[in-house]
């Protein structure tokens, strides 16, 4: 399983959510986001960042990013 390459320190700000709270954004159940996560490394390539004492941080633009990734490969 690929590691993410920031810490806390260089991304202020741009991590925040909780994996319920990144669950509930994309309304899937937080149980779905780890078992993708723990399957393939990512939740739809998005990675999060894994604290110290194992918690997750997913990134606050992850709705956004998923949006331009679909748009991208429906113009194909």
């Amino acid at each position: 399983m690929e590691k993410a390459n920031t810490s806390p320190g260089s991304a202020p700000g741009r991590y925040g959510l909780s994996t319920d709270e990144f669950a509930a954004q994309h309304r899937v159940l937080a149980q779905s986001i780890r078992k993708q996560l723990w399957a393939n490394g990512s939740y739809f390539g998005i990675v999060p960042l894994r604290l110290p004492n194992r918690k997750l941080l997913w990134p606050k633009d992850s709705v956004e990013k998923l949006l331009e990734a679909q748009n991208l490969s429906e113009g194909v």
